[in-house]
């Protein structure tokens, strides 16, 4: 459902725009979203960008699926600017629901991380880099976790968490275990499989959620999990000596990028958008605030502002990163053949 972002403001909202001259109130660039971090967005994103535009935005709110689908029935219609996760803007980047962009609009491109930039070719940038790694308790592991191979250890049998194979990071899962085996699972799914097979002795029980793996962790069902990096700082909430391991062989990059659909009516103003949400300052702001981790090189942090976020070029450099492309074609078998080795 189309609807516009009030959050706990609709009172001031509403003065707002009847304050707004009557040309204005027509100019409306209409956003699809997740919809989470609400209160701060409005304060660092939407009232800035309002105030700079003379215009009014208008949000869809939703899950990755749910919203992609609503784009594609109306055949990119409805929206100007859309945010995804990888995986799915490569979705709708193949069935053709959105527009490359117009670079030459998007000055502040230069000065983010090349990864970044173009993560999916012509169309759209990502504007939060994070990843995908292991977390594990210190307290309880003998030696750090510095491998993906280190999941496979004998000390890991009952001690291990994996995502569901429906989750962002489940498929990645499926990677992993094929590079452990020296195979490239998109090649050899039968030996990525195999080395599944060979891990399920290690494996608790697969998460859905970010809650669900904290309870995982502070009940001392598991001391160890793949997880993405944003659920770290909950975890540590609940057990202070969770770490992040470093990985020799580096974790998996997951990016969310920021599209103009083709319907589009207001693609200047998208690209305005766009390129307001890269801008050095508000990079800032957001990651010192705890919103996203930056894209932008020039963000300077203290340790303890970085220390949830994918953040700095040596980090950046050392991600892995997964063509979706191939992933997205994979998936459904690779679904099934999960289910039959966890028997779900």
């Amino acid at each position: 459902m189309k609807k516009l972002l009030t959050l706990s403001l609709a009172g001031a909202a509403c003065l707002a725009a009847a304050a707004m001259p009557a040309a204005a109130q027509q100019k409306t660039l209409t956003i699809s979203w997740w919809g989470f971090n609400g209160e701060k967005l409005d304060q660092y994103v939407v009232k800035p960008f309002q105030e700079k535009c003379g215009c009014e935005l208008v949000f869809e709110t939703g899950n990755n699926a749910d919203r992609l689908n609503k784009i594609k029935i109306r055949s990119g219609e409805g929206v100007d600017v859309a945010y995804f996760t990888d995986a799915y803007s490569q979705i709708g980047i193949k069935d053709g629901v959105f527009q490359t962009v117009d670079r030459a609009k998007l000055p502040n491109l230069s000065g983010i991380y090349e990864i970044a930039q173009a993560p999916q070719g012509d169309y759209g940038p990502a504007y939060t880099i994070g990843r995908v790694g292991v977390i594990y308790d210190s307290a309880k592991v003998k030696a750090p976790v510095s491998s993906w191979s280190d999941l496979w250890k004998e000390e890991f049998k009952g001690q291990l968490s994996l995502p569901g194979i429906t989750t962002t990071a489940g498929p990645m899962m499926v990677m992993i275990a094929g590079a452990h085996a020296g195979v490239d699972a998109f090649v050899d799914g039968d030996g990525a499989f195999k080395a599944i097979e060979e891990l399920k002795p290690n494996v608790v029980k697969n998460y859905n959620t970010g809650s669900e793996l904290v309870n995982l962790f502070s009940t001392g069902e598991i001391s160890a999990a793949v997880a993405q990096d944003f659920t770290l700082a909950q975890i540590q909430a609940a057990v202070p000596t969770a770490v992040w391991a470093d990985l020799t062989d580096g974790a998996v990059a997951t990016l969310n990028t920021v599209n103009i659909p083709k319907g589009s009516t207001n693609v200047d103003l998208a690209h305005e958008f766009i390129n307001f949400i890269l801008d050095p300052a508000l990079q800032q702001t957001l990651a010192e605030n705890g919103v996203d981790a930056p894209v932008v090189t020039s963000v300077k942090l203290t340790p303890e502002q970085a220390r949830q976020w994918t953040y700095g070029a040596d980090m950046i450099a050392s991600l892995k990163r997964v063509d979706y492309e191939k992933m997205n074609e994979a998936k459904s078998g690779w679904i099934d053949r999960w289910n039959e080795v966890f028997g779900m």
